[in-house]
């Protein structure tokens, strides 16, 4: 039963599409939480005799924002943020209804929370979370213009949200170690259904163009699957799933089966094309390893050993193979070397499969776990650059702060009854867009799924008008669905919301106009409008130089990457923390995709066509990077002194040239040198000792330094630099 996904890529797909059920968790105890707080509340007016309805919605709304909106580092700062959204509830329950009268207070009152938000939350999210209830909290107490008779009923409402959020969030739901487990199988999945197209090309003759577009995209699917893992790994919770395991061998693990997948693409489309695969003993190694690395699940309960052997095995006969080509008189093929890539990457991954189940039999925790922990202070102040002397926070506070200007005066032209929603949509919008670019994106996503979901909306709702259980079942499923789709497209997040609108309408008002979701429809584009207009007008942070700083920011991580690579030839150098920074450049890397992308879609924009290759550069550089992993861990190398310094002025030339470029980047200096490692690259391929020696194969384990190097003296030379010889 456990290989079946293998079977049925259909089924495979399904249960892989969700990495530890984190998106379906986080959904399911927003909507629970929902439920239960406008459930109980009603309860609660029902028994007491009491007619009002809007109080059991306030406890549904801070039951879901409780477990959407907190975003604190740690488990306890949660924990407090949770229990101190009520207050911020409560304040705004009050202030709202005691200003509601006066809309130029109540206006003011959301400008202050809207900027207080933006502003705060340099000091952490907390401050964020509670400004964005307060925000809420105040919208709806301001149209209900509540009595403070009615006070006590709305503080309970707000106390009943809060404790449900907490106790689905700390209590119920808090084992945070089945998420790893589930996310390791769903991690686990995605390869073997990735390993399954690469035996089916390997064993076509001709592979056809669809199937090589599906491994590219499983390819990267199993990419961001081993980032989502890398981001739940914790000591605690390894431990309480494999005891004996740490949480640095995982990591590895999964990076080198990421990694694995992507040399195989490479590779056998290359031998493909090379005709090398026309050699039936190659094909058959090929299949061989890939297969029963498929079927070693090393983490799974019922492992069975005789898979990993059976891979030992097949890794053996492509050495053997390997050794008969590099032994022969004539000068061996070209594509030898990609059988050695494959040869490489695959023996990292048994040898890091084997580790694991040696630790997880001996079940023996060491007390070297400094390893595990993460450089928190290397993230230190990354976000926090500056655009003209000024915290990203400040600025984002000022626009807010013209923006709900802006958006209250338009709200009050184009809707004087419900003013606010023009400043919500803006609000909304300017959530988590540090560029143009990416608040045009967003706007526009909001819009167009505002404008889908109105329509759908308005006829589902009525529909089931009149139907009142169907209609609040629909209501909690849009809900869900609004939140499980949230980090896949913020389209469809936005069609649900607008869905949901529609469905809230229908029950609230008894009955929904075309005249009225027209009105929302037409609120929303207004304050993504304003969002946009204002991002690009006051303080704006152009979307080139927001891509400049994501490709200084990876530069930065990959310049000590490559140099302590380097440095490991000739001196004791800490290689445990290299994975880590190949995820951390993978994660930059795609910063870079995502602030470059309103740019590389706009047609004829300026500069499109080198940012486009800049993209492509970085992408070639950061494959060449990742491949350096696997013989990281390689030691014995031995070679001529003479070679000593050539690996210091290799250090220096990589340094110098990722400083360089990275200022020309910042249009530095174009009269800037950069350097090839040309002459480097001659002495150590005519002095380096023969693998045939037993010694460490060196100019293999550089062959990615130079390609690293090239791509970088290409784009400088690209760019003004000379390029010179030293």
């Amino acid at each position: 039963m456990k290989q079946i996904h293998i079977k049925h890529h259909w089924l495979g797909r399904l249960l892989a599409s969700d990495p530890g059920r984190k998106r379906f968790q986080q959904a399911g105890k927003a909507t629970i939480s929902l439920i239960s707080s406008v459930f109980t509340m009603l309860f609660i007016l029902h028994a007491s005799g009491n007619g009002l309805f809007t109080p059991a919605l306030v406890a549904g709304i801070l039951g879901m924002l409780g477990i959407m909106t907190v975003m604190d580092d740690t488990k306890q700062q949660k924990k407090m943020t949770t229990l101190l959204l009520g207050a911020s509830g409560a304040v705004g329950i009050s202030l709202g209804s005691l200003l509601a009268n006066n809309a130029y207070f109540v206006g003011t009152l959301m400008i202050v929370i809207i900027f207080s938000a933006f502003y705060f939350s340099k000091f952490g999210s907390r401050y964020f979370s509670l400004g964005m209830v307060g925000f809420m909290t105040v919208y709806f107490s301001s149209f209900l213009k509540l009595s403070p008779a009615q006070f006590p009923w709305f503080y309970l409402s707000i106390a009943i949200g809060v404790t449900y959020a907490y106790l689905y969030n700390f209590i119920i739901f808090r084992d945070s170690a089945q998420v790893l487990k589930r996310s390791m199988r769903s991690f686990h999945i995605q390869a073997n259904l990735t390993f399954n197209i690469l035996i089916r090309i390997i064993e076509d003759d001709q592979a056809s163009e669809k199937r090589m577009k599906s491994l590219e995209k499983n390819v990267a699917k199993l990419s961001e699957y081993a980032r989502n893992v890398s981001e739940d790994l914790n000591a605690q919770d390894v431990e309480d799933v494999w005891p004996g395991l740490k949480a640095s061998q995982l990591r590895l693990y999964v990076f080198d089966t990421a990694m694995l997948t992507e040399t195989l693409s490479d590779s056998i489309q290359r031998l493909k094309r090379a005709d090398a695969l026309e050699a039936v003993e190659i094909r058959q190694l090929i299949v061989w390893i890939v297969a029963s690395l498929r079927d070693a699940e090393v983490l799974a309960q019922d492992y069975e050993e005789k898979n990993l052997q059976e891979a030992e095995r097949a890794l053996q006969a492509i050495r053997l193979m390997l050794a008969e080509l590099l032994d022969t008189e004539s000068r061996p093929a070209g594509w030898i070397y990609l059988i050695r890539r494959i040869e490489s990457i695959a023996n990292h991954v048994i040898e890091g499969a084997a580790a694991i189940q040696l630790s997880l039999k001996q079940k023996k925790r060491r007390s070297m776990d400094k390893e595990d922990q993460e450089d928190d202070e290397s993230e230190e102040n990354d976000d926090q650059a500056k655009t003209e002397g000024m915290e990203p926070s400040t600025r984002k506070a000022i626009q807010s702060l013209v923006t709900g200007t802006l958006a209250i005066i338009t709200g009050y032209l184009i809707s004087p009854v419900q003013p606010y929603w023009v400043l919500l949509t803006a609000f909304i919008v300017q959530l988590g867009t540090a560029s143009v670019g990416r608040t045009y994106i967003k706007g526009f996503q909001r819009s167009l799924g505002t404008v889908i979901g109105a329509v759908i909306g308005f006829f589902l709702a009525k529909l089931v008008s009149g139907h009142a259980v169907l209609e609040v079942t629909l209501l909690f499923l849009v809900v869900f669905l609004a939140f499980y789709l949230f980090s896949v497209s913020y389209t469809l997040m936005s069609l649900f919301i607008t869905m949901l609108i529609a469905f809230l309408y229908d029950v609230l008002l008894g009955g929904i106009s075309l005249h009225l979701m027209g009105a929302r429809v037409i609120d929303t584009i207004a304050g993504a409008l304003i969002a946009l207009i204002v991002s690009a007008v006051i303080f704006p942070k152009k979307t080139k130089d927001k891509v400049a700083e994501s490709f200084e920011e990876y530069l930065d991580e990959l310049r000590p990457f490559v140099t302590d690579y380097v440095k490991r030839f000739s001196e004791e150098v800490d290689v445990k923390s290299f994975t880590d920074s190949a995820f951390n450049l993978d994660q930059k890397l795609q910063a870079v995709r995502d602030e470059a992308q309103s740019l590389l879609q706009r047609p004829g924009a300026f500069n499109n066509a080198n940012l486009l290759r800049w993209v492509t550069v970085f992408t070639a550089v950061n494959y060449y990077a990742k491949h350096l992993i696997a013989s990281s861990y390689q030691k014995n190398f031995r070679y001529p002194k003479e070679l000593e310094e050539d690996f210091q002025k290799m250090e220096w030339k990589l340094n110098h040239n990722i400083q360089t470029l990275k200022e020309l980047m910042k249009g530095g200096d174009s009269q800037a040198e950069v350097y090839p490692l040309d002459s480097e690259r001659v002495r150590i391929e005519r002095l380096s000792p023969s693998r045939r020696k037993g010694h460490g194969d060196i100019i293999h384990h550089l062959y990615y330094i130079w390609r690293i190097n090239q791509s970088i003296v290409l784009l400088s030379t690209e760019m003004g630099a000379e390029k010179k010889e030293k």
